[in-house]
């Protein structure tokens, strides 16, 4: 053989970030003026090259090359022991390869980033959110989660205490904001929070100083502010209605009924009493006295007057048949896809039909490739839901305590603006972003006024 390749060492260490060089003896024992081309194998082979790429040596000659390591400070190279190799082919006998094989160490590094989902909230008797944790670093790590409450007037309560955060990845820890003491009437109160997401690190590694995010929850009274005019508004009212009785409606019902008594109800009447009186005996001249006295005293007010039927039931006086509809629980969903660099993306999850007004109560977001950019909720025209960066999330819920209106002909549309496409594990890699929105709410008819 007439090439003779060695590392000075089997293995080294690389730092994510920084560049490392370990050293290649080349040596050419043929007769012949020789070119070597050199390739690296393995899984650094994405981040690592050989300076220079060719070396021409004479018979007889040695050289010195490196083999550059460049790990990038990212999730995507783990820490850990990777095996590498080394290809030597010589241009002219290319039968003559040999592979130096050796192990590079990435060293691990810790970065994690937070973000408060939504960053205010408001309630009477708490405020709920979401610490989103995202872990840039290259091995797993546990966060632990906790709070600084502004002042003693609110309390802050996380549903767990620790995450475990793969590479690349983000969980959510969730939280409530309770208030010491409950409101009923008043000016909403502001009370203002701070969360921490404190990364725990093995021993020999660099403490990481925690993340710090700030919050507020707005502590509304129980008793909104236009109960008190609504109560007296709805008196008033109720006063009108019995005033427009007693001066209109009643008087127009006594009339009615008087008009009913006409000369021919009681000539009807005085016949009906006349063709029961033979039923109670006596001569035919007493009985048609009686009759004739009978008629008498019916026509001087002994018989009943007439009473009027009651009117037909209008339509929407609640009588079954009149057309009205319940509201209806309502959900939809819609999955947008966008390229890098070609601008933003938008597509209608749900479009209210004319007479009905949508009520937004529950939104899913999904980003299942884990991309990079911008996704945008709207309700409406011109009303913006929810504006978050991809890269914050996977799976992101959002329950609203009061409902979103969306009127009549307005849409519900999500819209994508893709930084870059994420890498999935274990899959192929797409070529765009891809995002999925899941909405919930009620659909209700509006009033015919």
């Amino acid at each position: 053989m007439s090439l003779t390749a060695s590392l000075d060492e089997s293995s080294v260490a690389a730092a994510p970030g920084e560049e490392t060089a370990l050293p290649l003896q080349i040596l050419n024992s043929g007769r012949t003026v020789e070119e070597y081309r050199f390739e690296v194998v393995g899984d650094c082979a994405a981040w690592s090259a050989v300076e220079p790429a060719v070396l021409s040596l004479y018979p007889g000659d040695s050289r010195t090359v490196s083999l550059m390591l460049r790990p990038p400070r990212n999730s995507t190279v783990p820490a850990g022991e990777t095996p590498f190799g080394i290809r030597v082919v010589p241009a002219g006998t290319p039968d003559g390869t040999v592979v130096p094989e050796g192990r590079v160490t990435v060293l691990p590094f810790t970065e994690t980033t937070a973000e408060l989902v939504p960053r205010g909230s408001h309630g009477s008797r708490g405020g709920r959110h979401q610490l989103a944790v995202d872990n840039r670093g290259n091995t797993p790590v546990t966060v632990r989660l906790g709070s600084r409450p502004g002042s003693e007037l609110a309390s802050v309560a996380f549903a767990a205490s620790e995450l475990r955060i793969a590479p690349g990845h983000a969980e959510f820890g969730k939280l409530r904001v309770r208030p010491a003491k409950r409101m009923w009437r008043g000016t909403p109160v502001t009370h203002s929070f701070q969360v921490y997401a404190a990364t725990q690190v093995a021993e020999g590694q660099e403490a990481v100083e925690p993340v710090l995010v700030d919050g507020s929850y707005q502590q509304d009274p129980v008793l909104p502010r236009w109960l008190p005019r609504a109560l007296i508004t709805a008196a008033v009212l109720l006063i009108a209605l019995v005033g427009l009785w007693y001066a209109l409606l009643r008087p127009a019902v006594k009339s009615a009924a008087r008009e009913a008594v006409t000369p021919e109800a009681l000539r009807s009447a005085a016949a009906a009493d006349t063709s029961g009186a033979p039923d109670q005996g006596g001569d035919p001249a007493g009985a048609g006295s009686g009759g004739g006295d009978s008629a008498g005293a019916g026509t001087g007010g002994g018989a009943s007057k007439p009473v009027p039927s009651p009117a037909p039931a209008a339509p929407g006086d609640g009588a079954p048949g009149d057309g009205a509809s319940a509201a209806a629980p309502t959900s939809a969903q819609v999955r947008v896809r966008d390229s890098v660099g070609g601008g933003s993306n938008t597509s209608t999850a749900l479009e209210v039909p004319d007479g009905h007004t949508f009520q937004l109560t529950d939104i899913v977001v999904q980003n299942p490739q884990g991309d990079a950019g911008t996704v945008t909720v709207s309700a409406g025209k011109d009303n913006r839901v929810l504006s978050l960066g991809l890269e914050n999330f996977r799976d992101s819920d959002y329950h609203f305590v009061t409902p979103i209106l969306v009127p009549a002909g307005g849409k519900v549309t999500m819209t994508i603006d893709c930084r870059k496409v994420g890498k999935p594990v274990g899959a192929p890699a797409p070529s765009r972003c891809s995002e999925s929105l899941f909405l919930g709410g009620t659909m209700r008819p509006d009033s015919a006024g």
